[in-house]
């Protein structure tokens, strides 16, 4: 642990944390998964292609169509993509894992960079409002969480091609403990993946590698899931972060050392707990016929981080909800070195008490309320209130209907790129005096469920004093980092119904914004004015036969107007189709094949940035 973790200024944190670990001395047998989630986490499968096709799947692959997320990709989604929920930007995304909340110190584009194959992981799940505030991490507005899926004894060997000279090739290999053999052996899996291609536009080639192994100890005394985990991606495209034409390219490696730990209390209450170690490496060339043709941009990040939540009963329907975090960081750069330091601590703690009685036909209340405390020792500390409350009841047809309202506060602080970059020259200018960043969020929910259909809709209103941006003016060569003042206001809706031959699923965004920059020179926003006025989305995925399956999601949208944009325009239709085939005879096999942008939509996801063309590829899986 960095020595520095010795200045932490965590009084409240670490006090929390105390008294969570003493908790879990008292655990008694585990039964499923220990940590319910609340009905107001969006969760079930929205989205038909989990797998891409232009490469192996990442975590972040299941979001390219997510209704709850717009994902901004340059190249692939999997080589770079830029996560925003509800209008927020990349930086105001967190994703976790378990208890853990991952986090990268540089910047958000690297937040999704999470080496763990999504093979060992449930699906995303989108929390926002109430769940964000209490659980996430330097996150204003989301996270993505994820939760370890248990092992199972299986195999597979899959390996795939496409246009562009694409190659790829996966093999997962798992086996848990025989009820004959000792309760102490761990049940193993690892996943080695690996893709490269030429490109289909020059200077768009790419060489992933991930390599992860995990061991999970399941028994009496809860689970414990250990990964280690590395990730290499090198890949390239033109404008990858500057408007002026060069073939840009980075390399990245991720390395993840992880620990995680869930139970249940003699109580009948749930604790998780946790710590991990993550080193990132950044080579980022601003022109790659030219290497070093701009001031090298050699970025390394540690991050140490432990967390513990617990959810007790106190008696009645009343639950207490606490966690406390604590996380060390510290960056070596080249170009990163005009800010005031290169590593912090920080902590947090959020306690809620919650009263979540039992919906019955004649109707209940339930409501939340509590706080979380962040806090830094280089930016200070911030406290955050948030509350909430619901109405639920069930109609004749035992149907569960639910509506809502909540206010929460949160708050982040800046990353490195940022704080540190060259405040009066280069690419990307840096603002070395920005601080703590303050979003509080308004909102009111309905959620009806009737057997397989479910329908989630909520309206809300986020004021952000301020956001860090990434701005443009006339005259410039540079993205300036501005804070601006911004409110925005978002209608959103998700529903899925699952038939015996097809599954659909279907979302609507609905957002504008306002906002004011103060004195700052401003002419266009990459980040925080770029975004959909109108996004919907489709996925369907029908089985017309016997073994065969067919897959397809639709997102069309229509863009805030953006001056950065040179291609493509203002609307788009972006489609992933999979056909998938197990012969009934031998359903251990499956073939595939895959397009996506199935349109060739030539529509730029972030400004000046080139929309990836139409991929098609084909592929053969082997399962034991």
């Amino acid at each position: 642990m960095p020595a520095m973790l010795s200045r932490f200024p965590f009084s409240s944190t670490v006090a929390l944390l105390g008294g969570l670990l003493p908790a879990a001395a008292a655990v008694a047998d585990l039964e499923g998964d220990p940590h319910e989630l609340p009905a107001f986490i969006a969760t079930g499968q929205r989205v038909a292609n989990e797998e891409p096709a232009g490469t192996f799947a990442m975590p972040v692959s299941a979001l390219r169509f997510e209704p709850l997320v717009d994902l901004q990709a340059r190249n692939l989604a999997e080589a770079q993509g830029d996560v925003t929920i509800r209008g927020g930007i990349f930086e105001n995304t967190g994703f976790a894992v378990g208890a853990l909340n991952l986090f990268d110190p540089q910047t958000g584009h690297y937040f999704a960079e999470i080496p763990i194959s999504p093979a060992m992981l449930s699906g995303p799940e989108i929390r926002t409002g109430l769940d964000n505030a209490f659980s996430g991490f330097n996150s204003a507005v989301g996270t993505v969480g994820y939760r370890f899926l248990p092992i199972a004894s299986r195999g597979e060997v899959s390996f795939g091609i496409g246009e562009g000279g694409l190659r790829r090739g996966r093999l997962l290999a798992a086996r848990a403990p025989r009820e004959s053999e000792s309760s102490a052996l761990p049940a193993i899996d690892l996943e080695i993946s690996r893709s490269t291609a030429d490109g289909l536009i020059e200077g768009g080639d790419h060489r992933f590698h991930r390599y992860a192994v995990r061991a999970q100890w399941d028994g009496p005394a809860g689970r414990t899931d250990a990964i280690a985990a590395y990730q290499s991606k090198f890949f390239g495209w033109p404008n990858l972060y500057t408007p002026f034409g060069f073939q840009e390219t980075e390399n990245l490696q991720t390395r993840l050392f992880l620990l995680h730990h869930q139970g249940r209390l003699d109580s009948g209450g749930t604790f998780r707990l946790g710590g991990y170690f993550r080193r990132h490496s950044d080579d980022y060339e601003f022109d790659r016929t030219r290497p070093g043709l701009i001031n090298p941009f050699e970025h390394e990040t540690e991050v140490w981080a432990g967390a513990a939540e617990a959810e007790l009963p106190v008696g009645g329907d009343r639950w207490l909800r606490m966690r406390g975090e604590a996380l060390a960081d510290t960056i070596e750069s080249t170009a990163l070195i005009f800010g005031r330091f290169n590593s912090r601590t920080y902590g947090r703690g959020a306690m809620v008490l919650e009263n979540r009685p039992e919906i019955t036909p004649e109707g209940v209340h339930g409501w939340s309320a509590g706080a979380s405390v962040d806090t830094t020792n280089r930016d200070g500390t911030a406290f955050s209130p948030l509350a909430g409350w619901w109405y639920g009841w069930r109609d004749r047809e035992d149907g569960l209907w639910q509506v809502s309202l909540s206010a929460a506060q949160t708050t982040q602080v800046p990353g490195y790129t940022a704080l540190n970059s060259d405040p009066a020259s280069g690419l990307f200018r840096g603002n070395p005096g920005l601080g703590r960043e303050r979003s509080r969020n308004l909102e009111a929910g309905l959620v009806r469920e009737a057997g397989p259909f479910r329908l989630e809709t909520a309206a809300f209103v986020r004021r952000d004093s301020p956001l860090v941006d990434w701005t443009f003016a006339e005259g410039q060569t540079a993205r300036s980092a501005n804070p601006v003042r911004i409110t925005t206001h978002g209608l959103e809706a998700v529903a899925w119904k699952q038939w015996e031959w097809v599954d659909l699923a279907a979302g609507y965004m609905l957002l504008s914004k306002s906002e004011d920059y103060g004195d700052a020179e401003v002419d266009a926003s990459y980040y925080a004015l770029n975004y959909a006025r109108h996004r919907a989305t489709l996925a369907l995925i029908a089985r017309p036969a016997a073994g065969w399956e067919v897959r397809i999601d639709n997102s069309v949208r229509l863009q805030q107007p953006n001056s950065l944009r040179t291609e493509g325009g203002r609307r788009s239709w972006l489609t992933a189709v999979g056909v998938l085939y197990r012969p009934p005879e031998h359903p251990q096999w499956e073939f595939s094949a895959r397009v996506s942008n199935l349109w060739n939509d030539s529509f730029q996801d972030i400004p000046a940035v080139p929309a990836a063309p139409r991929q098609v590829s084909g592929g053969i899986a082997w399962r034991w």
